[in-house]
């Protein structure tokens, strides 16, 4: 019995070519580091820790597929845990009788249901009555936003993307993971793995990167201002739950292909509204972690060391890294908007929260403000924003959910 054979995840690293090999040790030192900087609280734990042991895992845990063929040169590899891009009917239900994360990939993660899930999650924590109090202002920064969504479309064209391949990793932009993984498998089904990966890898980054950027942008002084609410307007549970289903009813109309979207959010929010404890329970408890921490463990065993090595990685690298960018630009731009139209009353630092991580960016741009000025409280405002460019972002990625496919 070889050495290859006893021990498999060592064995294939000698039998595989070396870009794959080392691609799979850089991978699983990266898995582990993920792990370090979740629990550390770098990066989102809910996301990194599951992603940082699946990635590492299935690049250590490669094995011969062919114990007949085990460390011969052309021996099939692969792992037991799953395979996103099997198509045959036939083929896929022998898979999921042996690869163990197989039937969760193929009936929540390929067809969208775990966006829905997490969405669905996402509004039963919101609270839309900050976007009720300031409608004009939370709207005009969320659309700022955008501008990563909007600008790194044409971008990715002139790097020779398709336009379904360019519109999603335009939706980069939105900051919104479950966002970027519906309009992949819709779009750019064969590249909805490197693009979501990455989408979510960035997004994490938003903790780290953004607080960079207001420093760069907004100056000391304008980060201290502390601003005044012109009035109190008491929003109750039944004008939130009417926002819900009308703005509901109207967007599942003008966009009915990101309808789903659409409901699983508002209705989450409206069962948060209607006080239905089990229901809130439910979604919050249950929906809302479970499919945070399969996303996460499924994103890490789809970085195979073979995926990543996709020539187009680098590109898309840069893409989402210039559509993140772009949108907290845009945001920030959005909150000097306000901070003129106010005649200079307002915080600019607000913007930052127009980019849709909810509630990331939110507490991004309270830490940021408390660090000038303690008695600086922007955090209904911020989420305001943050909950508009839920919207927004859901409404962009309708337009080119509908629109892409008739170029």
């Amino acid at each position: 019995m070889s050495f290859a054979f006893l021990f498999q995840g060592i064995g294939t690293l000698f039998y595989q070519a070396p870009a794959v090999a080392i691609a799979r040790v850089v991978l699983i030192v990266l898995g582990i580091l993920l792990v370090y900087l979740g629990k550390k609280g770098t990066l989102e734990p809910l996301i990194m820790i599951p992603m940082g042991f699946g990635m590492s895992a299935v690049n250590a845990g490669v094995l011969f597929l062919d114990s007949a063929k085990a460390g011969a040169e052309t021996a099939r590899m692969g792992t037991l845990f799953m395979d996103p891009l099997v198509t045959d009917v036939e083929e896929l239900v022998n898979i999921i009788q042996i690869d163990f994360l197989q039937p969760i990939f193929t009936f929540t993660f390929s067809n969208g249901l775990v966006a829905c899930l997490v969405f669905m999650g996402v509004g039963v924590i919101t609270d839309v009555g900050n976007v009720l109090r300031f409608p004009f202002t939370s709207m005009l920064i969320a659309m700022c936003a955008e501008l990563g969504t909007i600008v790194t479309y044409p971008i990715a064209r002139a790097m020779d993307f398709t336009a379904g391949e360019a519109a999603a990793a335009a939706v980069v932009g939105t900051a919104d993971g479950p966002m970027v993984l519906f309009t992949s498998l819709i779009l750019a089904k064969p590249l909805f793995v490197p693009i979501t990966i990455i989408a979510y890898l960035y997004l994490s980054l938003c903790y780290g990167g953004y607080p960079f950027l207001i420093r760069l942008l907004i100056p000391k002084e304008l980060r201290g201002i502390v601003v005044k609410s012109t009035k109190k307007i008491d929003i109750g549970s039944k004008e939130k739950i009417i926002f819900d289903v009308v703005a509901c009813t109207l967007l599942c109309l003008l966009f009915p292909m990101a309808a789903p979207l659409f409901v699983s959010f508002f209705l989450g929010n409206a069962i948060k509204e209607s006080g239905v404890v089990k229901y809130v329970q439910l979604l919050e408890d249950v929906f809302l972690y479970a499919a945070t921490f399969f996303l996460g463990l499924l994103l890490g065993v789809l970085c195979e060391a073979s995926t990543l090595l996709n020539p187009l990685i680098l590109k898309l690298l840069i893409l989402g890294m210039l559509a993140l960018a772009l949108a907290g630009v845009g945001g920030i731009i959005g909150g000097y908007l306000v901070y003129l139209i106010n005649g200079k009353k307002f915080n600019p630092t607000i913007g930052i929260a127009g980019v849709s991580c909810v509630p990331t960016t939110a507490k991004v741009a309270q830490k940021a403000v408390y660090a000038i000025n303690k008695r600086v409280i922007i955090l209904q405002y911020a989420l305001g924003a943050c909950v508009c460019g839920v919207i927004t972002s859901a409404i962009l990625t309708g337009l080119y959910v509908s629109a892409v496919p008739m170029l």
